[in-house]
């Protein structure tokens, strides 16, 4: 069995990708994936998780999660979805860094399944945005306290990235930029089931319908109707016209109105995010998706 975990990251996904994938259990399932759904999994792994205490699950324990996963004997890949994988998300500044704890929770979940191979996927997002979306998801009114010990100049996902890589460098590991997703969300989806792309798959706009106008998802179904599509790139170029002309602007345009929150920094942390977006492709074992 191939294990796949999407470990989130927080405020980016908000089980999307799960959304997606179960459109899809029928079409999948034919081709060997599992997909359960969250209440099947995410109590069952905390608990057993747990139980291990950062150890190694038994034959039994292992045969006994995944009778309860999959529902067919046939399944040859396994897919887990769910950011708090990567901890609660009040603990993703912990000590003024970011996900301190990345690689005990990379390595607890590896070592659910010890002799499968397993592959870790997540989204990460430019700091600029990320942050204040964690301190309106979990910062109590108060920044000065959600901020406190934290320099947001010197963290980094390149970090991140590699603790992850280096507490389990036996797992390919693949990472997106969230403000990618509408132009490769069934990139995202092929990806993670690991099926090639001439297998069609429902969901393909799940995205993108959040940030563009009705009328031009309409038209851009219509013209793909009559026009598809001959590549991967010309796809995303279809749909980056259509974007720029059809984009609600309220749902694409943040605006941060935080204290001591400049443009100076903003534009600091966008720099940060580029450079490291270019470090994380160069790491070994790590496969970047790109628009």
């Amino acid at each position: 069995m191939r294990i796949a975990f999407h470990i989130g990251a927080h405020c980016t996904d908000e089980d999307r990708l799960l959304r997606s994938l179960l459109k899809n259990r029928e079409i999948l399932a034919k081709h060997g994936v599992m997909v359960p759904g969250p209440g099947k999994f995410r109590g069952l792994l905390a608990d057993i998780i747990g139980k291990l205490k950062g150890g190694q699950a038994d034959q039994t324990t292992q045969d006994v999660m995944l009778e309860a996963l999959c529902d067919s004997d046939d399944a040859a890949r396994l897919i887990l979805s769910f950011d708090n994988f990567l901890g609660k998300s009040s603990r993703a500044f912990e000590g003024g860094q970011l996900y301190p704890l990345i690689g005990d929770k990379v390595t607890r979940l590896r070592n659910l399944f010890p002799g499968d191979p397993v592959e870790f996927f997540i989204g990460i997002r430019d700091l600029a945005t990320f942050i204040p979306a964690m301190y309106e998801r979990d910062g109590n009114g108060n920044f000065a306290a959600f901020t406190q010990g934290m320099d947001p100049a010197n963290l980094h996902w390149v970090d991140v990235i590699e603790a992850m890589h280096e507490a389990v460098p036996d797992c390919a590991i693949t990472v997106w930029c969230n403000e990618d997703t509408p132009l490769i969300w069934p990139e995202i989806m092929h990806e993670i089931a690991d099926l090639e792309h001439h297998v069609r798959l429902k969901g393909g706009f799940d995205v993108l319908s959040e940030i563009m106008a009705r009328e031009g998802i309409a038209r851009l179904r219509a013209y793909l109707g009559e026009k598809p599509a001959q590549n991967e790139i010309q796809r995303r170029r279809i749909l980056a016209a259509f974007l720029d002309k059809y984009a609600l602007e309220d749902a694409i345009e943040e605006e941060v109105d935080l204290p001591g929150w400049t443009q100076e920094l903003t534009d600091t942390l966008t720099r940060n995010y580029d450079d490291d977006v270019l470090e994380i492709a160069r790491i070994p074992g790590v496969t970047m998706l790109t628009a």
